[in-house]
């Protein structure tokens, strides 16, 4: 099975699915399925479509992961679009779990991946229309609202990209970071998470997608966990591993991720324009989604098709 946050990657699972259900590696599945996202300029959140900061550049950020001893991350790269697969270079070639910066990007050149230009045409045009109505950065959140209306988004950004879920997930556009579990058909686990980040952010500004524990956490012996939304809220819980040390006590996927959630909840001021998505996955297999808010929608690919799910459990009903 895979299970990727948001039903733009229903496309993702889809890639990702002839391999894994032929036997393949599981982190070469979530690998391609971030791939894809990466790639789409549709999806403004993550890679390619990925909004810009506020000095116009697109930095990306991954982690990847197959068990505690098993995992590697890079953030705030600036030149390399495949986040994910450079993360897992990290994993497989050196002894660390984060490379950051220039540093990652030069990582990357070294070992063979193609250097790209980051910023969608459409991206870089959304950034100007925010940089003149005002915007500097952190200072002025109503005007990057603002910018982020539909109609401001240019062509192939907007609602369309959620189909007949705009009304729902379009309240939450700009959290659109894809994190995705897989499970191969001998039992092994992997995941991956990969965002270009909060649009407009601060130069330099991390959220939790690379960091291990924080928008990703696998342990075979007690299950996966993956994350989606307002990044500082979920590292102030260390959300994913959260989740995973509830089913490591017995918890099921819906009853972790609801508690990982409430615990994001309770230690942090919740404002009008926070969303947070735990995805937590049994090593049997089961799966479930808990939000903050409603609007989210998790992509399912099994044996058995491919479904579409809101969350089983959401902690606020505004």
């Amino acid at each position: 099975m895979i299970a990727s946050t948001w039903s733009f990657a229903e496309r993702c699972n889809e890639a990702a699915w002839p391999a894994l259900a032929a036997g393949g590696d599981p982190m070469d599945a979530v690998v391609e399925a971030c791939r894809v996202a990466e790639e789409d300029p549709s999806i403004d959140s993550v890679g390619f479509g990925g909004l810009p900061d506020a000095d116009g550049a697109v930095t990306v950020d991954a982690c990847v992961m197959r068990s505690p001893a098993s995992c590697g991350g890079v953030c705030a790269m600036r030149r390399h679009l495949h986040a994910a697969r450079v993360a897992r270079l990290v994993m497989e070639r050196t002894s660390h779990h984060l490379i950051a910066g220039d540093a990652a990007d030069r990582f990357a050149e070294r070992h063979g991946v193609e250097a790209r230009e980051l910023v969608a045409p459409a991206a870089r045009e959304a950034w100007e229309r925010w940089r003149a109505g005002g915007g500097d950065g952190e200072a002025s959140r109503q005007v990057r609202d603002r910018a982020l209306r539909p109609e401001d988004r240019g062509p192939g950004s907007g609602g369309a990209l959620f189909g007949a879920h705009a009304a729902g997930e379009s309240r939450w556009r700009h959290h659109d970071t894809i994190g995705t579990i897989a499970i191969g058909s001998d039992g092994r686990m992997a995941g991956a998470c990969s965002t270009s980040g909060v649009p407009y952010k601060l130069p330099g500004r991390v959220g939790d997608s690379p960091i291990v524990g924080h928008g990703l956490y696998v342990d075979p012996a007690a299950g996966a966990a993956t994350a989606t939304g307002t990044g500082e809220l979920i590292s102030s819980a260390c959300g994913a591993f959260l989740a995973v040390e509830c089913m490591r006590r017995g918890a099921s996927p819906l009853e972790a991720a609801h508690e990982a959630v409430a615990r994001i909840a309770a230690v942090r001021a919740i404002e009008p324009h926070h969303q947070a998505v735990i995805v937590a996955v049994a090593p049997d297999g089961r799966v479930a989604a808990a939000a903050l808010r409603q609007g989210f929608l998790l992509a399912v690919r099994t044996p058995a098709g491919a479904r579409l799910e809101p969350p089983g459990a959401t902690v606020r009903d505004d």
